[in-house]
């Protein structure tokens, strides 16, 4: 995987980046919101996500009532026969995918259901939406899995 050192650069500094997240998510700087966005359009113009589709390989978006009734409609099958052939219910009593990788991921990393896809999928990794400091425990989990989301947490504390 062409991004796998940043991947292992985010286990070596896990606990690192997790003060560094706890101490942004108790003070919740002004500034917050504009570094992570400022970061996260540096990192996506060095970023390909086609070539590493960790994101797509290892984890599963949350599927909403939307999500599943576009990805049926899009597939002709019924809600309840999309619910039954690809997804189950997690411990948070999400709907989740039963697989990993996600089986609409294509050989070449491409999404099959693009158009149509997840919400969560449309807003992955989340590093430039508004109020990031309530989702940065996600943001800790997300350096284990995205390579740009580990980039964006080692350039924030420079």
């Amino acid at each position: 995987m062409r991004y796998a050192s940043d991947l292992q650069q985010a286990r070596v500094r896990l606990k690192d980046n997790e003060k560094q997240l706890k101490l942004l998510k108790r003070t919740e700087p002004k500034n917050l919101d504009d570094r992570f966005h400022t970061l996260h359009q540096e990192v996506f113009e060095q970023i390909d996500c086609l070539a590493c589709a960790n994101c797509c390989k290892t984890t599963s978006p949350i599927f909403i009532s939307a999500d599943i009734d576009r990805l049926a409609k899009t597939l002709r099958m019924k809600p309840s026969e999309f619910v039954a052939t690809y997804l189950r219910v997690d411990d948070d009593k999400d709907y989740v995918l039963q697989t990993a990788p996600c089986p609409f991921l294509g050989a070449d990393n491409k999404c099959l259901v693009y158009e149509d896809r997840p919400r969560a999928c449309r807003e992955y990794p989340h590093t430039d939406r508004k109020r990031m400091y309530q989702i940065l425990d996600l943001t800790l989990k997300n350096t284990l899995v995205c390579p740009a989301v580990s980039r964006i947490v080692a350039r924030l504390e420079q």
